[in-house]
């Protein structure tokens, strides 16, 4: 599965059970970048993308089991952590800003043997920087 996640300048994903912060032009990214595959998420996270019609997003309580290899799966509330040994690649929009977080991601990514393959900043719609970086083992 490919892993898609948001955190802050502190890895962190979440606060309170709610997302840290949104931005369009990401879930246009994710978006562009899973079509043809299948985009696995939770009915929380479903919301963001509401507002498109596309039959491969999967909204589901469990998720993070059903993603099969070379499907996506967009995380925001839960630890990818213990389904790492599943992760084909990761994918990392960073805020680059500190928000409020209880829920963090963690996985060591250089500890664990992930490379940094890419990384763009782009103009996000509500935030003037957002990195991608894209990880593989």
């Amino acid at each position: 599965m490919i892993l898609i996640v948001c955190v802050d300048d502190t890895m962190g994903m979440a606060f309170n059970g709610r997302r840290q912060s949104r931005d369009r032009f990401v879930c246009d990214r994710i978006l562009n970048r899973a079509s043809g595959s299948s985009l696995f998420m939770s009915q929380y996270s479903a919301g963001l993308f509401s507002e498109y019609s596309a039959e491969w997003i999967k909204a589901c309580d469990d998720y993070l089991e059903k993603a099969a290899d070379g499907d996506y799966c967009f995380a925001e509330l839960d630890s990818p952590a213990p389904y790492e040994d599943r992760l084909e690649k990761i994918i990392i929009y960073r805020w680059n800003r500190i928000y409020p977080s209880d829920v963090a991601f963690s996985i060591p990514l250089k500890a664990n043997g992930w490379r940094l393959d890419s990384s763009v900043d782009f103009e996000g719609y509500s935030h003037e920087k957002i990195t991608e970086e894209i990880y593989s083992k």
